[in-house]
């Protein structure tokens, strides 16, 4: 479990409260917005009104006792920009802020954030090989042009084992796991390990590879 500050609860910040929820995290979420912050009191451990470029303000939450600092701000990159750099200036074990665009990702990290997220853009990115492909089910970027997708067991692959099938050395993907009726398999994948018939399974590799190999 970790203590988590959260600023700024437009739609992305209000989905980053529900899920920390989910996982259990202590949470503390900031807004100027009244009704933003009444809208995720179920979800969150505590919740301030007030305003995060005010230095009193935003030294009063403690920022030092936060795992993580998260900047979800959106409708004003200014004050997200103060936002960061303040609470770096308070002594925040780690910062991480939205950005929109390169540029304002580069002004992030030069002033005080430790790392930056691109919702929109990673979601863009997502949605064109999510549904490009008749094949590809679900994708999650590991950077450096590396990711784990899920893709469909071509009917030529069903029955066969991974070692006849041997992807690693021919095609340079590498089957982590396979996924049966919505669940993933528990079953450790070795080169005997046998493909089922209308099944699923997490590959990794870069998108021209698992093109490549699936013919997408």
């Amino acid at each position: 479990m970790k203590a988590i500050l959260l600023i700024g609860l437009g739609r992305f910040g209000r989905h980053i409260a529900q899920k920390l929820n989910e996982l259990n995290h202590q949470v503390m979420v900031v807004d100027r917005v009244e009704s933003r912050v009444n809208a995720v009191l179920p979800f969150v451990t505590n919740a301030q009104i007030g305003d995060s470029t005010d230095e009193e303000f935003l030294s009063s939450l403690g920022v030092r006792n936060f795992d993580v600092c998260i900047v979800a701000i959106g409708d004003n990159f200014q004050s997200s920009l103060e936002t960061a750099s303040l609470l770096k200036e308070l002594g925040a074990k780690k910062v991480v802020a939205r950005a929109a665009r390169d540029v304002q990702a580069k002004f992030l990290l030069r002033n005080g954030a430790d790392e930056v997220v691109y919702p929109e853009k990673q979601m863009a990115v997502w949605t064109a090989i999510r549904y490009s492909s008749d094949h590809i089910s679900d994708y999650i970027s590991l950077g450096d042009d590396q990711a784990i997708f899920e893709v469909s067991v071509p009917d030529s692959w069903a029955g066969k084992t991974i070692g006849q099938l041997d992807v690693r050395k021919r095609y340079h993907v590498n089957i982590l796991a396979i996924k049966e009726n919505g669940k993933l398999s528990m079953t450790v994948i070795k080169p005997e390990t046998c493909l089922p018939e209308h099944s699923t399974f997490l590959v990794l590799g870069t998108l021209r590879d698992v093109q490549k190999c699936f013919h997408i």
